[in-house]
């Protein structure tokens, strides 16, 4: 019987860059002449976002921002060593990265033995270019991550066979090496630049949806509405493949970490604030949820809700709660910095048995 823990982090690409940026897409949507002036106005702002942005553009509450971020990422790395997994499974958004006109599946197994990939690279043919960051890592710097492709084969194997349809893929597509989700993720937990010596198994999520290719995964281009694409899996099909995936890995014969990387509503997709600031409020309903183990109220949540709230993202930890349901697990720690400035809630999370 395997054993199992979970964990939860972001991948927020603000953490590897300089302070004094990382309110860019506030400034951005500040001087969009479709945002109504009113929004724009700091009096009619949340008191924290006034302060958080304070009178240098969010700078200084900025490096606050990363170093509890860098907090939370040397917790959970303490705890993954300590645990010393056959390999971490991360549920991982796919954002116009690997997976674009050609095929959008809803989850793919990546089975990969490993990949060398240059985090801070331009991907072709997308709107995201090179990278400033913290660690002063030129554009061609690269580095390996060792994957395990007869986990991934084992468990898209046991999926298929109990009527869950999953894709499977052996090599990237586009990308130069990982989607950011999964890249981000090891970066961030080897901060120290250390060595991150655990083999992963990532799982794309089609967490962007009805965006991913009419935005590329990011936030519409041009002055007119783009046309949406298909959805995203519902937040229950999500649930439900982190159980099933739960119940696999109970069963093989290795040690797992099941992993969800992102991190919550995202102000450049949550259409209620005029994609502003992301949806604090809801971002709290389910963090208490998940604190309490009210698991069913993740289950019962709605995409409509989700896509309202632009908590995309956030499918990758439904998968995550699914399994820990399942496993009757329950939150043994967890840290919740929540933001108006920058993009989005952080959220990290360590579950265990009861």
């Amino acid at each position: 019987m395997g054993e199992i823990i979970g964990l939860g982090i972001s991948h927020s690409p603000l953490f590897g860059i300089p302070p004094e940026k990382m309110s860019g897409a506030l400034r951005a949507r500040l001087n969009d002449p479709k945002v109504p002036a009113s929004l724009k106005d700091p009096k009619n702002w949340p008191r924290q976002m006034v302060e958080e942005y304070g009178d240098d553009f969010g700078a200084a509450a900025g490096a606050c921002h990363q170093a509890a971020m860098l907090a939370d990422f040397r917790k959970i790395r303490s705890v993954l060593d300590d645990f010393k997994p056959d390999f971490v499974l991360i549920w991982g958004d796919d954002q116009y990265e690997n997976f674009r006109e050609e095929i959008i599946p809803p989850f793919c197994i990546e089975a990969f033995d490993e990949v060398k990939a240059r985090p801070w690279a331009a991907a072709p043919d997308s709107r995201r270019g090179f990278r400033a960051n913290v660690w002063n890592e030129p554009e061609d710097y690269e580095f390996t991550v060792k994957c395990h492709r007869e986990a991934a084969r084992y468990i898209a194997t046991a999926l298929l066979e109990q009527d869950f349809d999953m894709a499977y893929s052996y090599k990237p597509r586009f990308h130069k090496g990982l989607a950011h989700a999964f890249m981000n993720a090891v970066l961030y937990l080897d901060y120290d630049r250390k060595g991150f010596q655990h083999r992963i198994v990532p799982i794309s999520v089609n967490c962007y949806g009805r965006e991913v290719i009419s935005a590329q995964g990011l936030y519409a281009i041009g002055d007119g509405e783009v046309q949406p694409d298909p959805p995203a899996p519902s937040p229950r099909r999500c649930f439900n493949l982190g159980a099933a995936i739960a119940r696999i890995v109970r069963d093989s014969p290795w040690r797992v970490a099941l992993m969800a990387s992102s991190a919550w509503s995202h102000s450049f997709l949550t259409p209620k604030t005029h994609r502003m600031m992301p949806d604090v409020e809801t971002d709290r309903q389910l963090f208490a949820a998940m604190r309490d183990g009210n698991y069913q109220f993740w289950r019962n949540f709605t995409l409509t809700d989700l896509e309202a709230a632009g908590g995309g993202e956030t499918l990758n930890w439904f998968n995550l709660v699914g399994a820990m349901s399942e496993l009757n697990y329950k939150l043994d720690w967890s840290s919740f910095l929540e933001t108006y400035v920058f993009n989005a809630t952080k959220v990290s999370a360590v579950f265990g048995p009861k």
